[in-house]
């Protein structure tokens, strides 16, 4: 009886930092867009202007998902909502500030967990080990 208590426990514990994950993913995401685009300014620094809720929260997304993912946001975009696209913007580089420095760097943080492979290991590209 002790055995499963501990297994059901175990199971509940991975289930909980699955979900702390995800959560904190949905969340951390778009404050970290937030934070760097309207905050410190990034969207001015390059000529276009702030980002309101959806923009940050789709932002986010693109930046956080593959091809396959920024490919159905696009879709999406273009379907519902076609005049988002209509806005003509002069972009320019940014000014080479810290305060934009820090602004992209935290763009970076998000889209890096684009390129991380969750739950796949390259063990394609890793040599064999040999038979002891």
């Amino acid at each position: 009886m002790l055995g499963w208590v501990l297994v059901l426990l175990g199971l509940g514990a991975v289930v909980a930092v699955v979900v702390a994950v995800v959560v904190g993913g949905l969340l951390i995401g778009p404050l970290l867009v937030w934070l760097a685009w309207n905050v410190l300014d990034l969207g001015h620094a390059v000529g276009a202007g702030e980002l309101g809720f959806w923009g940050i929260v789709l932002t986010a997304l693109f930046l956080a998902v593959g091809l396959a993912g920024r490919v159905i946001i696009v879709g999406v975009v273009f379907l519902i909502n076609p005049s988002w696209l209509h806005h003509s913007a002069h972009l320019h580089w940014p000014a080479p500030t810290l305060r934009n420095f820090v602004a992209i760097c935290l763009l970076l943080i998000v889209a890096s967990f684009s390129s991380h492979t969750s739950g796949r290991s390259n063990q394609r590209w890793q040599k064999p080990r040999p038979a002891e």
